[in-house]
């Protein structure tokens, strides 16, 4: 991130722990709701998932009906979510933030809350599945 402070700076580094929900810890569903709840003033269900097992992970974020809050957009914004995936299916979410060109804020296992740019994202075997806006009324 930037020399310029930004409300992500103090999250950067937290470890990554399966069904933490911070604020010292965090798993990218966690880490999602807090952002959400914090900086958005959004409050968003807590959906039980094992962030270990990837087929449940996998299947909540197609199937799970919060989803249908959400619509994809093309050009993100800061608080969007960001579905990503390392093989067909997305298994991880998390924040697009516009600092430094644009980056994901994610909680990462064995890596933690970091920031990256898309082109990190690629080096480590993360592509974007799609942007997501919150809309009320769906």
């Amino acid at each position: 991130m930037s020399a310029t402070q930004h409300w992500a700076t103090e999250l950067i580094g937290r470890p990554w722990h399966a069904g933490a929900r911070g604020p010292d810890a965090f798993d990218c569903w966690g880490l999602f709701l807090a952002i959400q709840r914090v900086h958005f003033g959004r409050d968003l269900p807590e959906i039980p998932v094992d962030a270990n097992d990837l087929r449940t992970v996998m299947t909540t974020f197609r199937d799970h009906p919060e989803r249908q809050r959400w619509s994809m957009v093309v050009q993100p914004a800061e608080g969007d979510a960001v579905l990503l995936r390392q093989s067909r299916h997305p298994v991880h979410v998390g924040v697009w933030l516009p600092v430094d060109g644009g980056g994901v804020l994610h909680a990462v296992k064995d890596a933690g809350v970091v920031f990256q740019k898309l082109p990190e994202l690629l080096l480590h075997g993360w592509r974007v599945e799609g942007y997501y806006r919150f809309v009320e009324s769906k």
